[in-house]
């Protein structure tokens, strides 16, 4: 495809892109003040929010987004979702899923003029990186919104990766789950990375799908537990991508 088409259209997704993150903004302000009485959580506000990711993605005529698998479960159970990190596009892709998440993000994002104003009053929970306190803060947000029958979505990757392999994942999603004891939610996410790579404002062309495996229960792990099970997590994410034979998650 010629460069300089290339070129409007990204410049064309990214207008959209802010025009709907504009326009949302006053919309959620409303909706939340609505809702507050039945849904201090914002489970509504959220779920409206990510739509910006659904109208964004459907104007772009080089992105095709999709998502399969395990669709039918009760997102009001919960769980600590994660993903596999591609592309920022992953966020815009994982906002197609049926059901509202929060998510955990950089601190600096939440910054940003409009987007970040969203962002808080979609009830998304900010993390300073290489600060412990502001983790500790965070995954208690993250623990009393569990509590509350919202399920949150952290990468434990940590960033996105800047080739093809999986990168080390950390701890804490897993940590959470243990300690709130609810399941760890595996999604997988493909196809993403040429949509938009990294350190580059141009889009590309994309055909990727979030994939939602099957839960993992947490019930009787224990702390001593959390590097077996995040290693195991991991281990199934990358069959998946691969389309490797994905190993049976052990319950305990």
């Amino acid at each position: 495809m010629p460069r300089a088409l290339v070129t409007l259209i990204s410049l064309w997704t990214w207008l959209v892109l802010g025009t709907c993150v504009l326009l949302w903004c006053p919309v959620m302000a409303v909706l939340w003040v609505v809702t507050r009485p039945f849904d201090r959580d914002r489970y509504w506000v959220g779920l409206f929010f990510r739509k910006i990711g659904v109208v964004t993605a459907a104007l772009n005529p080089l992105w095709r987004f999709r998502v399969a698998g395990n669709l039918g479960i009760d997102p009001r159970r919960p769980y600590v979702a994660v993903a596999n990190h591609e592309s920022f596009v992953d966020i815009l892709l994982i906002s197609h899923l049926p059901w509202e998440m929060k998510w955990l993000s950089k601190v600096e994002i939440m910054r940003i003029p409009v987007l970040g104003w969203n962002m808080r009053l979609a009830g998304d929970v900010p993390v300073e990186r290489g600060t412990r306190r502001s983790g500790v803060k965070a995954m208690l947000r993250c623990r009393e919104l569990l509590g509350r029958k919202v399920s949150v979505i952290i990468f434990p990757e940590g960033t996105r990766s800047p080739t093809d392999e999986l990168l080390p994942f950390k701890d804490g999603a897993f940590r959470l789950a243990v300690d709130a004891g609810v399941p760890i939610l595996p999604l997988v996410v493909t196809g993403s990375r040429t949509a938009l790579a990294k350190h580059d404002w141009r889009v590309g062309r994309s055909e990727a799908l979030v994939r939602v495996l099957s839960p993992i229960e947490t019930t009787g792990l224990t702390a001593a537990d959390v590097p077996a099970l995040r290693d195991r997590v991991r281990d199934i994410i990358a069959a998946a991508r691969t389309g490797a034979a994905v190993p049976a998650p052990a319950a305990g």
